[in-house]
């Protein structure tokens, strides 16, 4: 079964853009490996964070800022298909 990448954001903080942008990177590098990706307005005050089937990957508060989507992309490929080539994410 193909998992589902859920992306937490603090509205109140306007990171709405912020989760769309990498909701977008994503769904164009991995559209055939996952069901779905979605948005989730946080409850809590500050909270950016991306999990897998609510596996919690990356949060804001504990790697200390945003992740760079290259980073990201290498994540997400390591768990969802470790065999994914991701072209220029993958150089050096």
């Amino acid at each position: 079964m193909k998992p589902t990448i859920t992306v937490e954001y603090c509205p109140k903080c306007n990171w709405m853009l912020r989760a769309a942008y990498f909701a977008q990177e994503i769904l164009s590098t991995f559209s055939d490996d996952v069901f779905s990706v979605n948005l989730q307005p946080s409850e809590l005050a500050g909270k950016f964070s991306i999990s897998i089937n609510d596996e919690e990957i990356y949060d804001r508060k504990t790697e200390g800022g945003f992740p760079e989507i290259k980073d990201l992309k290498q994540k997400l490929r390591d768990k969802i298909n470790p065999d994914k080539n991701l072209g220029h994410s993958d150089k050096k």
